[in-house]
């Protein structure tokens, strides 16, 4: 496996930091070298969230991400924000939900997923980052979806029982969406 940087951008409560964590978990499972970085503006809901992610077979020199081989879109403002720093020939995956605006980069591959709404239509309101996070796992060519029922099974805790199976179904969803 090659290392893969992977930036995951949008706003407090779209699950930004709980994707991120999902992905990191699934690289450890898998014996990988991984750093997850959160961060989150002091407002929390509503404010700013991102999280850096990076996957590798070799040791993780440091944690920042600045040119991310994927990011991952939840809303306007971090695409805006970070469109200009993914790699040529890296992936942007976007919620064309939330975001009207397509990009423009042609030195890129994108994917629009309408995570949001696939959300709310499937009653998983709130599991639109892990329709993202499944549509990235089956169209990354270093990343796969193998394994996915294993990492949710441990992250989600037994308080929240009940998000076991919807996460699941949110990750397959994204999985199986056709752009």
């Amino acid at each position: 496996m090659k290392t893969t940087q992977i930036l995951i951008a949008g706003f407090g409560g779209q699950g930004i930091l709980f994707a991120g964590k999902f992905l990191a978990y699934k690289g450890l499972v898998e014996d990988l070298q991984v750093s997850w970085l959160p961060s989150y503006g002091p407002e929390m809901r509503g404010g700013t969230a991102n999280c850096n992610v990076i996957l590798s077979d070799t040791p993780v020199g440091s944690p920042i991400i600045t040119q991310p081989d994927v990011l991952i879109a939840m809303n306007l403002p971090s695409l805006q924000k970070y469109v200009d720093t993914v790699v040529p020939g890296g992936q942007i995956y976007v919620d064309s939900a939330l975001i009207d605006a397509k990009v423009e980069r042609t030195d890129v591959e994108v994917f629009y997923i309408p995570a949001t709404q696939m959300a709310k239509d499937n009653n998983i309101a709130s599991l639109a980052n892990m329709i993202i996070v499944g549509h990235l796992l089956e169209n990354n060519p270093h990343l796969s979806f193998a394994g996915t029922d294993e990492v949710v099974e441990k992250l989600v805790p037994a308080k929240k029982a009940a998000l076991l199976e919807l996460n699941k179904k949110a990750l397959a969803l994204g999985k199986n969406y056709k752009n």
